[in-house]
């Protein structure tokens, strides 16, 4: 097994990160010094320099309220990436972790989950391979909940039967969705906690039971929640503050 996957297999730290710390010479296998692409057996002992712990600590996470008409992650169809309003101008007044602004925190700050272009809501920014991975791992625990405005596209199945649905039973690209939390808040606004995050998932769900998302704002990503951070501003996370 590569000396990288291993390092991220046990939590260490990314992939990313992993091949970072190879190269500046800051892992060592067995006793010996790692070099990139190296192989070791599951059970190698892995020592980490001390000074690539100090750099894993000084890498931020960054909590935005993503307007509409942002994508979460790279440009595409004419469309700005979300992370161009991590500003100065933009971050929150109210921001309590203390954390000074560097313009180093723009580097290598990668979306960690997805939300589509016409969502709202708390998207996650970050350095931290670590943070990444807990979120948007294939084994993910981490709950996301989100407040969605629906409107009937025909005259279907009852409400109670569309949670469901809902909750348990559909299917998106031939695989089955795990299971849901879906409740109705008002006439026209379902709250539903997935434990995962495919595209355009809740959207496609809803059309399945015979809704139209016309509305979709994630509030909570474990934890974490939007609280009073304004649409279009950001904040950093603080140190005490844990996604689970």
């Amino acid at each position: 097994m590569r000396i990288s996957k291993l390092i991220t297999e046990r939590g260490i730290a990314s992939r990313r990160e992993a091949d970072e710390w190879i190269e500046a010479g800051w892992v060592r296998v067995d006793g010996r010094l790692a070099v990139l692409g190296q192989r070791a057996a599951p059970d190698a002992r892995i020592d980490i320099d001390p000074k690539a712990r100090n750099e894993q600590a000084r890498r931020v996470t960054i909590l935005l309220n993503k307007p509409i008409g942002y994508v979460s992650g790279q440009a595409e169809d004419g469309y700005e990436p979300a992370s161009v309003l991590v500003t100065p101008a933009a971050r929150w007044a109210q921001d309590a972790s203390g954390i000074h602004f560097d313009r180093g925190h723009l580097r290598h700050l990668a979306p960690a989950g997805r939300l589509d272009i016409d969502s709202t809501g708390l998207l996650v920014l970050t350095q931290d391979g670590r943070v990444a991975k807990l979120l948007i791992g294939d084994e993910t625990r981490v709950e996301k909940e989100y407040l969605v405005r629906v409107e009937q596209v025909q005259p279907g199945p009852p409400p109670e039967h569309q949670l469901q649905r809902l909750r348990h039973g559909l299917e998106l690209d031939g695989q089955p969705l795990k299971p849901a939390q879906a409740s109705w808040s008002n006439e026209d606004q379902l709250r539903i906690v997935l434990r995962e995050g495919k595209k355009r998932q809740i959207r496609r769900m809803c059309e399945l039971v015979g809704l139209k998302v016309t509305g979709l704002k994630r509030v909570r990503i474990g934890s974490v929640v939007l609280g009073a951070l304004p649409v279009g501003q950001w904040r950093y996370l603080g140190d005490h503050e844990r996604f689970i």
